[in-house]
């Protein structure tokens, strides 16, 4: 394969990525295909016998015009539920978690603007707030790599391990301690405190949050009659978990993608056109210090025959 041109091999990777995405298409077409189709019928048994016990009393379409407002505050975040850990949507707690939740995008979709002027606002706040939240995680990934590959560059030099498998060791030895504090740890409370959810609920939840994929289908406390201040107090939990475990991610994927078995396969993949300005900034610093290790008459310029005449 490796002499295949450049666009064969994107064209290899336009599959795969077709392939991949029609697999995960028809596997959840089968699993939650047949689930979603009982939910349906359940719901419409109970309206047929809401509607025969009721019916009398409803004008006809006042159940379904309801339902439809009920329906519609529902996808806004707003609770048709008047519990008092709900009831209002917009506080400080609920909007940090809103505008954390733009910021690392995730996108929980619990809670949505309803005014055109919170729309817009959105629109503008995570077009400055991205670009924003993605300088202070690289200025932060750029100070903690090196913290987290003193480990690994002591064990390589206390046990004499190869480079490759000193990498390989580190990047394994993170993404555990990651999956273990940020994945399984929270998820062991998670399930422990609510109740009401299994313990793969829960662990579904946390890698849903800290891959930023945010369905929004599980929150913590969300719907549960809980009060004011607990409630608040989980939004909170919830946002200092959001922004930690999402920069501990980011380190554990950067670790990663510097394996050199991952920069093989992204080199093999890569254009083999002429060498771009980082390419030939890497040769000059090659150059250089290949040239700092010479000795001093070889690594200097000839002396010039004849000294040039001054103006």
């Amino acid at each position: 394969m490796g002499g295949l041109r450049p666009w064969a091999r994107y064209g290899l990777l336009v599959v795969a990525q077709l392939l991949v995405l029609g697999l995960g298409a028809a596997v959840l077409q089968a699993l939650e295909g047949p689930p979603a189709l009982r939910v349906q019928a359940k719901l419409r048994a109970e309206r047929a016998t809401f509607q025969e016990e009721y019916g009398a009393c409803l004008p006809p379409g006042a159940l379904e015009e309801l339902l439809s407002t009920v329906l519609a505050a529902q996808a806004h975040g707003v609770s048709s539920l008047g519990n008092g850990s709900e009831a209002r949507n917009w506080d400080l707690p609920s909007a940090l978690l809103f505008a954390a939740s733009i910021l690392t995008t995730t996108g929980y979709g619990h809670m949505a603007p309803l005014s055109a002027g919170g729309k817009a606002f959105c629109v503008i706040y995570a077009a400055l707030g991205l670009p924003a939240s993605l300088a202070l995680m690289a200025a932060l990934r750029h100070c903690l790599l090196p913290l987290l590959s003193r480990p690994g560059a002591w064990a390589a030099n206390r046990w004499q391990l190869a480079p490759t498998t000193a990498a390989l060791l580190q990047a394994a030895g993170l993404g555990l301690l990651v999956a273990g504090t940020f994945v399984l740890l929270p998820a062991l409370v998670l399930w422990g405190v609510q109740g009401d959810c299994s313990l793969l609920e829960a662990i579904y939840f946390c890698f849903s949050s800290l891959s930023t994929i945010g369905l929004g289908d599980l929150l913590p406390a969300h719907g549960r009659s809980l009060h004011p201040v607990l409630y608040h107090l989980g939004q909170l939990a919830l946002l200092g978990y959001l922004l930690l475990g999402l920069l501990a991610m980011l380190l554990a994927v950067e670790t990663f993608s510097e394996l050199p078995q991952v920069c093989a396969m992204v080199k093999f993949f890569g254009s083999s056109g002429p060498l771009t300005t980082e390419d030939q900034g890497g040769i000059l610093g090659q150059d250089e210090l290949a040239l700092s290790t010479l000795p001093p008459s070889a690594a200097a310029p000839a002396a010039p025959s004849e000294q040039a005449p001054a103006c």
